[in-house]
Parts: structure tokens; C-alpha cells; sequence
């Protein structure tokens, strides 16, 4: 069966390039990005290996762990880092998974129906302390992922997680949020006393509640 938002990420063991990792207590109580490859030494994906070592820093300002996978062995895996840092003047300081027999693709759905090779596609998974599924994104092989975009959707995700709000389209850290509907006009001002605006009864928005 095919997983959805709000399932509870599943858990493997696996070797990395920094070790035998068991999933879910690797995450402990931070977020997680588990973010795959089709394989290494793959034009693209070494972009995005080093893109992430660069942001490796604004994840870790928001608890966020961040791991790869990718079918190859650890061997593999560590070649292709060594490319990696030098093509892309970065050093990558975070595990990525080996994963040949595909164990790990098959759980979480990886393996491209129409691949010749059973390679995984270009996914990515965002997991919140309570092991659930926050997002799920599929990118074609031509197409590099947008990072700061996915740094865009955690700030969202761990704000609209302990706040009664919701973001707008294209918000970003510091915009205005909209009020849940879920809240009742009247009562906003107790919940949200920064102030707020009414564009439509269920339209509802006001300051980022944690600023």
C-alpha cells in the first residue's frame, strides 16, 4: 500500500556512511528530510548532495536531521562523496543510505514502476518527532529540487504545529498567517493579540503568532 500524509514513517535499519542507523531512533525527537536518489554518480543528484551540505546549518537551527539514500553500497556512497565535496566546495556531513537489496525503496514506495532498473525515483519524505508523514514531493530525473523550498514548508510545518494558524501561498518565515477556521472571530483577538484582519468571514489573517 502506498503511504499518505499522516502515516507513521516506517522504520528500517540500515547502513550509512556513519553507521548502522535504526530510523526512528536516529530521529529521536527532532524533524526529519529522508530525501533518495536513483544511484550514485548521478549529474543532478551530486548538485543536490551539495546543496544540502551548504544548508546543513539552517536544518540544524530548526531540529531538522537530514539523510539520503540511494541504492548503491556504502563504498559507493562514500566515492561519490569525495566528488561530491570537490565539485561542489562543500563537505557532506550527513549519512546517506545503502540500500542495494532496495529494502528501504520498497517501503517507502521508491522503485519507479517503469524503471528498467529498479531505481529508485526522486523523492522526498518529511517526518515530524511524532514519526508521522508531514509532505511527500516526487521529482522527475531532470528537474533539481528546490532546497529553500523545503526549508520554506518546515518553517510552515513547525509553526502551523503549535499554532491556530495556516500559511498562504508563497508565505514565508515572518508573513502573515491566515486564522484556522476552526477559530471563531470573536475569539481571535484572546488567542492572536497582535492584531488581526478580516478580508471575508473565512478569511481571516494575522501576524506570525511567534515572532
Amino acid at each position: 500500500m502506498a503511504i499518505r500524509l499522516g502515516d507513521t514513517a516506517p522504520d528500517f535499519t540500515a547502513e550509512t556512511t556513519e553507521g548502522t542507523i535504526q530510523f526512528h531512533e536516529w530521529l529521536g525527537d527532532c524533524w526529519g528530510v529522508l530525501f533518495s536518489h536513483p544511484k550514485d554518480y548521478t549529474p543532478v543528484c551530486t548538485t543536490e548532495l551539495g546543496r544540502v551540505a551548504k544548508l546543513k546549518g539552517e536544518f540544524d537551527k530548526r531540529n531538522v536531521k537530514v539523510i539520503a539514500i540511494s541504492v548503491d553500497d556504502v563504498e559507493s556512497h562514500k566515492g561519490w562523496v569525495g566528488d561530491i565535496n570537490e565539485t561542489q566546495s562543500c563537505t557532506v556531513s550527513y549519512p546517506i543510505i545503502a540500500d542495494p537489496e532496495r529494502q528501504v525503496a520498497q517501503l517507502y514506495d521508491m522503485i519507479h514502476p517503469n524503471a528498467l532498473d529498479n531505481m529508485t525515483v526522486r523523492s522526498v519524505f518529511i517526518v515530524g518527532p511524532d514519526k508521522k508523514i508531514k509532505l511527500m514531493l516526487t521529482y522527475p530525473a531532470s528537474t533539481g529540487r528546490n532546497f529553500d523550498e523545503l526549508l520554506r514548508v518546515i518553517d510552515s510545518l513547525q509553526l502551523t504545529a503549535n499554532y491556530q494558524v495556516a500559511t498562504p501561498a508563497d508565505w514565508k518565515h515572518g508573513d502573515v498567517c491566515v486564522v484556522v477556521p476552526a477559530i471563531k472571530t470573536e475569539d481571535i483577538p484572546a488567542k492572536f493579540p497582535k492584531g488581526h484582519t478580516v478580508v471575508k468571514p473565512y478569511l481571516r489573517m494575522t501576524p506570525q503568532p511567534n515572532l
